[in-house]
């Protein structure tokens, strides 16, 4: 075994889409890497979402120099998607300290990768808002500042699929006279080649356009929110007020509202910089917290869970710059 490959780290960034994997030696060298699917455990279950992990990690093993050994790592950091409650994180730190990876094993949500990405120290609040939303907050002393984040019975609004959910909504009703005129009741069916609400209601209802192209339909919400539209405008404000909301109230419970602090801004919504979603979340949070620092995160998030790793080890400024140029140069 290669002498860095002793006391190594593994670093796991596990989203709904894809996998990022990173064997890392302790002074920030990046050892072997490895992309795959999606991890998916309420879809396929814990068991094998971790087995799909574990391919992953085998390729990214072998390109650091371990082929014909075992995985073994100091530490584990792993971020994952769908680690969304106290009790799903335990289920699945349970399930990879099984694998004998490592018996230092911490498990975060994946918005935590993003988050750490975006900060030179662990200290400061993220805003993700992509298929869904989600917002974490964390400090140096390990508190942190989280919310369920499975949807509306957690009270969660927005992200792409609310957004487009929305833009129907708010088109169907402006076709058949319950709702305010809006262009949006041209511009969702235009969008498929469709002439009216209701053959896109037909289509969508029938399976002829799968309910996953619904998606499709938040980058026309804001091409006509950007036409000053009302109604397109006031569900673009609505995402604006969410976000905000979930970061004002994790600066509090962090105590940082107080002090200048990180507010990191991620997922393809935010990430677009649509100027009538980011003025507003400007205006909105300058009022309630008025010493936050806007910040956008264009990394890749395995970064995050690599600096994870290094703050777990109590790496230096070193390592992490090192790891840091390996991702951002």
């Amino acid at each position: 075994m290669g002498v860095k490959l002793n006391g190594g780290l593994l670093a796991i960034d596990a989203g709904n889409s894809k996998t990022d994997v990173a064997v890392l030696a302790q002074d920030g060298t990046v050892l072997g890497a490895a992309r795959g699917g999606g991890f998916q455990p309420p879809v396929v279950g814990v068991e094998t979402a971790v087995d799909g992990l574990a391919e992953i990690v085998g390729r990214a093993w072998e390109e650091a120099g371990g082929a014909g050994l075992d995985p073994t790592f100091a530490h584990v950091a792993a971020c994952l998607a769908n680690a969304d409650l106290p009790v799903e994180e335990a289920a699945l730190r349970a399930e990879l300290l099984g694998r004998g990876w490592s018996p230092s094993v911490r498990v975060h949500n994946d918005t935590f990768a993003i988050l750490r990405a975006g900060v030179d120290e662990p200290r400061g609040v993220a805003v993700v808002c992509g298929a869904g939303i989600n917002c974490v907050g964390m400090t140096p002393d390990g508190r942190t500042a989280r919310f369920p984040a499975i949807g509306k019975i957690s009270g969660d609004w927005g992200g792409g699929g609310g957004l487009a959910d929305e833009a129907l909504w708010c088109a169907a009703r402006a076709e058949d006279g319950r709702g305010l005129p809006t262009a949006l009741a041209d511009a969702l069916p235009a969008h498929f080649g469709l002439e009216s609400m209701y053959a896109l209601i037909e289509a969508l209802h029938l399976g002829r356009i799968p309910m996953a192209r619904r998606h499709e339909l938040t980058p026309v919400l804001f091409r006509v929110a950007a036409g000053d539209d009302p109604v397109a405008l006031s569900i673009v404000h609505r995402q604006a007020e969410e976000v905000v909301a979930m970061a004002a109230v994790a600066l509090r419970r962090l105590g940082l509202h107080r002090e200048e602090a990180p507010v990191l801004l991620g997922g393809s919504v935010l990430a677009a910089r649509h100027p009538q979603l980011e003025e507003r979340i400007r205006e909105l949070l300058a009022a309630r917290a008025p010493k936050a620092v806007i910040g956008f995160v264009t990394a890749r998030p395995v970064l995050g869970a690599g600096l994870l790793a290094l703050d777990a080890v109590g790496a230096g400024p070193e390592a992490k710059a090192r790891l840091r140029e390996r991702y951002e140069g």
